[in-house]
């Protein structure tokens, strides 16, 4: 019985250590997204904190600490940088608060499973301590990298229209710098990760001096090859004097066909995919409709005084 107790507030502490996790990041990304935001609009007001924000700035702390002491190499902390910066997070805390995340895990799971298995077996206690040391070391890596995911998928999804008002604004006369502007302004709401992109961008098309940078920047931070082309294409149009509009019109239709053929092959593998669920669920039923009747005559027949 105390076991199963114990098992059960592991189970317990696990799940909401999960839940924390998947909350924490998510609202993290916004709080990021929105600051940027009011940053690139000039707003001179700073909304209070909140309990997430104070939080999430307990946990930088614990990082920033993790990172003065150097046990992080600087390839090891410039590959994090990247993934954080391509989930969708801006500025250095970000960083700190994954590895504070971390640490806080891979020591509060522990202490909770040992505390969870006390009086237990010593060789099952030290297994439970050690897995869930690993979970704590894991679970930020596996709530960051949905995070990214999801973030991916959102600007890949907004970006075809995003391209579309491009055109309408290069149509309207708009320099490229004020297009990119009024399009996140436009987004901010339908597509809030597009507009985000573009917010900074526009951000680093006022502020560097290298307009080609900031615009192949946009493909560097979240790694989509999408963006890369739109951020190549850009740079063609200012280094060669190509037509804007054109260009993105064409980049537009080829984002489009690109979606539909991803449509495409995922209807196409639905086949495959219902072939296993057939043969267990449906094949038996219809063998034993079909043969049901047949079989019970025979048994009849032979089973007969």
């Amino acid at each position: 019985m105390t076991r199963s107790l114990a098992l059960s507030i592991l189970g317990s502490v696990l799940v909401l250590s999960v839940l924390g996790t998947l909350i924490v990041l998510p609202r993290m990304r916004r709080n990021a997204a929105l600051a940027e935001r009011l940053r690139w609009r000039g707003a001179r007001g700073v909304a209070p904190r909140q309990n997430g924000e104070a939080l999430a700035g307990l946990i930088g702390r614990i990082g920033n600490a993790l990172l003065a002491t150097g046990v992080v190499g600087a390839g090891t902390l410039d590959e994090l940088r990247r993934t954080v910066t391509a989930a969708g997070f801006r500025g250095s805390a970000s960083v700190s608060v994954f590895l504070g995340a971390k640490i806080l895990l891979a020591l509060l799971l522990p202490t909770v499973a040992w505390v969870a298995t006390r009086g237990g077996e010593p060789g099952r206690q030290i297994i439970i301590v050690a897995v869930a040391v690993g979970f704590g070391l894991l679970l930020p890596d596996l709530a960051l990298r949905s995070v990214r995911q999801r973030h991916r998928k959102a600007v890949s999804k907004g970006l075809p229209d995003a391209l579309d008002l491009l055109v309408i604004c290069a149509e309207a006369g708009l320099p490229l710098d004020a297009a990119v502007e009024r399009v996140a302004a436009e987004l901010a709401d339908a597509s809030p990760a597009v507009a985000g992109e573009l917010a900074l961008t526009a951000t680093e098309l006022r502020i560097l001096s290298d307009r080609r940078s900031a615009l192949l920047n946009m493909g560097t931070r979240t790694e989509l090859d999408s963006l890369r082309r739109l951020g190549g294409t850009l740079a063609q149009t200012l280094q060669y004097g190509t037509p804007l509009t054109q260009a993105l019109r064409a980049l537009a239709v080829e984002l489009r066909h690109e979606t539909l053929m991803a449509f495409e092959t995922r209807a196409a593998r639905l086949p495959a995919l219902l072939t296993l669920p057939t043969i267990l669920f449906i094949l038996p039923c219809l063998f034993l409709v079909v043969g049901g009747p047949a079989v019970l005559r025979v048994l009849d027949l032979f089973g007969g005084p």
